[in-house]
C-alpha cells in the first residue's frame, strides 16, 4: 500500500530534492525506515544515534501528532498523508471568549477623535468590531520582537489596525540584504539602526500610535522587565535561543505568544499560550544541534513569503484583543508557496512540558544560548592560527604564482552568485563523498560564505589526512570587503 511522506523545504536536499515520497509500510516507524534506507542522509536528521525520532522533530499522520497516539507504531493505511514538521530557524481552542486580558476591559476613558473615527471606519462597521472593538485596540499593547522580515508587515498592519501602542525590539542595522523583505525599510534607510526607520514607517501609517522602542538583545536578564507591560506578543525572531527565550518568557508572564517562521518557501504559525493550550516547547521539546537547520541567510526565503505569515501573526493578534474567531491556540498552520496550500495541524500540550507541564521544572529564565548548544563544544570548530588565512594573504598567495587549490564549500546556486576564480564547487553534503578529487599534498583554501561551512570542511579534510588545508576567515564575503570590493554581496 502507498503512503504519502512530505518532506519539508529544510530536508529536501537530504531527499534528492523530493517534497513527497511514496512508499509501503504498516506502520510509521516502518515507513520512515524506509524513507532512511532511501535516503541514507536523511537518517541523522530524522534520528538521534539511539535511533529515536530527534525531539525537534514532530511527525503527523495526516493532523494527528503521532505523539499522542503510538508514536512510531501507529498504523498507516493506503492513502495516509506522513508529514515531518522539523523545528525552523516554533490543548485546543475552545469557543470561550479568549481575548487578552487588555487594560481597562470597559474601555471607559478611551475615546476616538472625529479623525479617527474617520480613519477606522471600515472597522467600525463591522458588528464584531464596532467603536468597542476599536477602543479595545486603541487601549491594548503589542511588542513585536525584531522589525526584519516578520516584524515589518506586522508592525505595519497592527499600526493600521490603531494598536495604541507597538513595542519593537531590535538592535540591527538596515542593508541592502534586508530589503528584500523587510518592507517597513527603505532603500534610503540603509545604514540606520532598525528601530529608527520602523518607528518613522509606523507613525507614517498612523500618528495615533504610540510607539515605544528597545534598541538592545533579548535576553534572560532582560526580557520580563520588556515584555511585562504588553498584552500579546509577537516573536519575529530569527534564531533559536530567542524562540525559547520569548516562549518561557510568556509562559511565566501569562502572555500569549504569535508565532512565526519561515525557510524559503515554506511558513508556520501559530499561538502559544499556556493558560489555553501548549506552548512552543510542546511543539519542539528540544532545538536542533547548531548548524543542523539553516538559517535564512544560508538556506534563503522567498520575500513574499514573509509578508504571509507576517499578516497572520497580526491577525491572530487583533483577535486575541478583540476576543473574536477562533485563534491559533492548539493549531499549527502550515504554507507552501510554491504549492499555494495551506494545512493545518492539531496540537496538544504536553503533559510533560517543563514549563507548563503538570511538573514543571523551570521556573526562570535560562541560559538559552547554552539550552541550544551555541558557543559549547558542540558548536564551536576549533582550527590552529595555521589553519586560518586572511583575504589579504590569500591574495598574495595567488599574486606570487605559487599552487594553490581553492575548493567554495556552499551550494551551487550560492556559486551562480559570485566566486572566486578556478575554485572548485564542493557543497558542505558532498566533500565526505568527493575527498578523493582532491590531492592531500596540495595547499588547499577553503571557503564558504562567511567561515562556518567550510571550517567544518578543513576540519574533516585536515582529519583525513591532509597536510596543508585553511580556512579563509569571514569568507567570501571578506574577499569583497577587504580584496575585491566589485565581488557581490549576499
Amino acid at each position: 500500500m502507498a503512503i504519502s511522506v512530505q518532506i519539508p523545504t529544510a530536508l529536501r536536499q537530504y531527499a534528492g530534492n523530493r517534497d513527497t515520497v511514496e512508499l509501503d509500510g504498516n506502520t510509521v516507524g516502518e515507513v520512515l525506515g524506509r524513507l532512511s534506507e532511501t535516503y541514507p542522509e536523511l537518517k541523522t536528521h530524522l534520528f538521534n544515534d539511539n535511533g529515536s525520532l530527534r525531539n525537534f522533530v514532530n511527525v503527523y499522520v495526516n493532523d494527528d501528532d503521532i505523539r499522542y497516539l503510538r508514536k512510531n507504531e501507529t498504523e498507516v493505511r493506503d492513502g495516509d498523508v506522513i508529514t515531518i514538521v522539523p523545528a525552523v530557524a516554533g490543548g485546543g481552542a475552545s469557543g470561550e471568549n479568549t481575548a487578552a486580558r487588555v487594560k481597562g476591559e470597559s474601555q471607559d476613558g478611551v475615546t476616538l477623535s472625529k479623525e479617527e473615527i474617520e480613519r477606522y471606519s471600515r472597522h467600525l462597521i463591522i458588528p464584531e468590531v464596532a467603536v468597542t472593538g476599536q477602543k479595545k485596540l486603541k487601549n491594548s499593547s503589542v511588542l513585536v520582537i525584531g522589525t526584519g522580515g516578520l516584524g515589518s508587515p506586522v508592525s505595519l498592519y497592527l499600526a493600521a489596525a490603531g494598536i495604541g501602542k507597538i513595542g519593537l525590539v531590535d538592535f540591527d542595522v538596515v542593508d541592502y540584504t534586508n530589503l528584500q523583505r523587510q518592507i517597513i525599510h527603505t532603500t534610503a534607510d540603509v545604514g540606520r539602526p532598525k528601530l529608527d526607520s520602523a518607528r518613522e514607517g509606523i507613525q507614517e501609517i498612523n500618528p495615533y500610535v504610540e510607539v515605544e522602542t528597545y534598541e538592545t538583545y533579548l535576553s534572560s536578564d532582560n526580557a520580563m522587565g520588556i515584555l511585562e507591560p504588553y498584552d500579546v506578543v509577537i516573536d519575529g525572531t530569527d534564531n533559536f535561543p530567542t524562540r525559547y527565550l520569548v516562549n518561557d518568557a510568556c509562559v511565566l508572564l501569562g502572555k500569549p505568544n504569535a508565532y512565526g517562521s519561515i525557510f524559503r518557501f515554506e511558513g508556520q504559525a501559530s499561538v502559544f499560550w499556556a493558560e489555553k493550550g501548549p506552548c512552543y516547547r510542546c511543539l519542539y521539546p528540544e532545538p536542533p544541534p547548531p548548524g543542523l537547520v539553516p538559517s535564512c541567510a544560508e538556506g534563503g526565503v522567498l520575500g513574499i513569503l514573509r509578508g504571509m505569515i507576517g499578516v497572520v501573526q497580526a491577525n491572530e493578534a487583533v483577535k486575541l484583543i478583540l476576543g473574536i474567531g477562533e485563534p491559533l491556540i492548539g493549531r499549527l498552520l502550515l504554507y507552501n508557496a510554491l504549492n499555494m496550500s495551506f494545512r493545518e495541524l492539531k496540537l496538544q500540550k504536553d503533559p510533560e512540558c517543563p514549563i507548563c507541564g503538570q511538573n514543571p521544572t523551570v521556573d526562570k529564565l535560562i541560559d538559552y544560548q547554552q539550552f541550544c548548544g551555541i558557543g559549547t563544544e558542540e558548536d564551536t570548530v576549533h582550527l590552529e592560527p595555521d589553519e586560518l588565512i586572511r583575504a589579504e594573504e590569500l591574495k598574495a598567495l595567488l599574486e606570487s604564482g605559487k599552487p594553490i587549490t581553492i575548493i567554495d564549500v556552499r551550494e551551487p546556486h550560492e556559486y551562480e552568485i559570485c566566486h572566486l576564480p578556478d575554485a572548485i564547487l564542493i557543497p558542505p553534503n558532498e566533500v565526505e563523498k568527493r575527498v578523493g578529487e582532491l590531492d592531500r599534498d596540495a595547499h588547499i583554501v577553503a571557503h564558504c560564505r562567511v567561515g562556518p561551512r567550510s571550517a567544518q570542511a578543513v576540519k574533516f579534510l585536515r582529519e583525513a589526512g591532509f597536510k596543508k588545508v585553511q580556512n579563509l576567515v569571514g569568507g567570501i564575503i571578506a574577499w569583497s570587503d577587504e580584496v575585491d570590493p566589485s565581488m557581490p554581496k549576499y
